[in-house]
């Protein structure tokens, strides 16, 4: 290791260096007539390479530090940012901060988090594994990932790449009420996108692996080989004739199912009246068999934190019990407008658990129970919308007939309404994917319009 590698530098900054500069930038604002103040600073540096064909396409390296100051002067809100951490600098970010919010509009719910909602206990969540990884190990890693795709199957033809990327960060927030924290936290991750040839048939298809601690990354080959494989598999789709039939969303997708929930029921969609799940907490929303769990001190997880965007603690919460919704997803503005007290959730969810039920499946199991139907893989456009409810993509995936895998099929679309899809949920499965806030297995829903030939 060369120590003068801009990748295996340490950060710019310590926490104690942070705290100061946070607090600096908060004196400057009670000084500047803020009657409330909130103050982040944050340092990243990271390495991003990428590979194709065993050739070098990208090296990057990032070093990067912010600061952001939201002011308020009574209930006029101002807000501005700098990337110059100097002290003049501080001070006139702070002065602009101040001068924009004499502009804005008077607004009763603006306004620090109550002082009693921060946190005060923070827990030290395992998020920070730091990795000497130099550039040149870096593209061996990436190049040896592509190789293992492309020799999975003479089929394979071509690359898109494979890339290798590290960051690791260092933030730190206080506000005026008193609060100030902040901690370390470090993201790794390897992908492989290849592309395969059988007659006229052209496939694509990917595969990645992502871990706040390096060491618990897939192996590099594997990515690569589960990239080919996947592009293998989707060889000679098909496209079927129009039908009804039910839809097993793989864990990857099914991620983004409940991401939609989770649009309709975040504050904001709910004060300005445009979710397709308006009102509903309180009410069944799935079966009764599916329950979500927010877990935000899982150890080393990629949704982990120990306070909110607004330092708001954060803290264990069943957000769906018996498929029932217990509230909603809230930070202290959408809070206050509807009447209600921060979820701790500023910045979104902190690893929603999808938890399958008693009678959970594995995959297999899964498409026996399914018996004639559609498997979806891919998903393309963005036609859901949040105010109804409506949902129509264009998909691609594998037809089933007496719960095996027949054939690839493409250029399809599936189409429902979200509410009706989430009550229609038959199974969650137990292949759950961790790599992101979301974690849930296959989801299986009962019906949807596959719109084909």
């Amino acid at each position: 290791m060369t120590t003068s590698d801009p990748a295996v530098q340490p950060l710019a900054a310590t926490p104690g260096e942070l705290a100061d500069l946070v607090q600096r930038a908060l004196d400057e604002a009670r000084a500047a007539g803020a009657t409330q103040a909130d103050v982040g600073i944050s340092v990243d540096t990271g390495l991003s390479v990428g590979v194709r064909l065993g050739e070098v396409e990208t090296l990057e390296y990032q070093r990067d530090r912010g600061m952001g100051v939201t002011v308020y002067v009574g209930q006029r809100k101002g807000s501005a940012t700098t990337g110059d951490l100097t002290s003049n600098s501080i001070a006139e970010t702070v002065r602009k901060a101040v001068s924009i919010a004499s502009f804005t509009a008077e607004d009763e719910y603006a306004g620090l988090p109550d002082p009693d909602t921060l946190a005060r206990d923070i827990p030290d969540l395992d998020l920070n594994h730091p990795w000497d990884l130099e550039a040149e190990a870096a593209i061996e890693l990436a190049r040896r990932c592509e190789a293992a795709a492309l020799a999975v199957d003479a089929r394979i033809t071509n690359s898109e790449g494979a890339s290798l990327a590290t960051h690791r960060g260092l933030r730190v927030y206080g506000n005026t009420h008193g609060f100030l924290g902040g901690f370390p936290s470090t993201y790794y991750s390897v992908s492989c996108v290849v592309m395969g040839q059988d007659g006229d048939s052209q496939e694509r298809d990917y595969w990645y692996t992502a871990a706040r601690d390096w060491r618990a990354l897939e192996d590099v080959e594997a990515v690569g080989r589960r990239a080919a494989t996947r592009t293998a598999e989707r060889l000679g789709a098909r496209r079927i004739a129009t039908t009804r039939a039910p839809v097993l969303f793989v864990p990857e997708l099914a991620r983004g199912l409940i991401g939609h929930f989770l649009g309709a029921i975040r504050g904001g969609a709910q004060y300005r009246r445009s979710s397709f799940l308006l009102d509903a907490a309180g009410t069944q929303v799935f079966p009764s068999f599916v329950n979500l769990a927010e877990r935000p001190h899982l150890p080393r997880a990629l949704g982990s934190a120990p306070f909110d965007g607004e330092g708001c603690a954060t803290r264990d919460r069943e957000l769906v019990a018996g498929g029932v919704l217990d509230g909603y997803v809230l930070n202290t503005y959408a809070a206050r407008k509807l009447g209600l007290k921060t979820t701790g959730n500023a910045g979104g969810v902190h690893n929603l658990l999808v938890q399958p039920g008693p009678h959970a499946e594995d995959y297999a199991a899964l498409l026996k129970r399914m018996g004639r139907g559609l498997v979806v893989t891919e998903l393309m456009g963005q036609g859901v919308n949040g105010v109804t409810g409506d949902y129509s993509r264009g998909a691609a995936g594998f037809w089933v007939e007496n719960g095996a895998l027949q054939y690839p099929v493409s250029e399809i679309t599936i189409a429902g309404n979200l509410r009706q899809m989430l009550k229609g949920i038959v199974a969650i499965g137990t292949d759950v994917d961790a790599r992101g806030s979301i974690r849930t297995g296959s989801i299986l829903v009962d019906e949807m319009t596959i719109a084909g030939e």
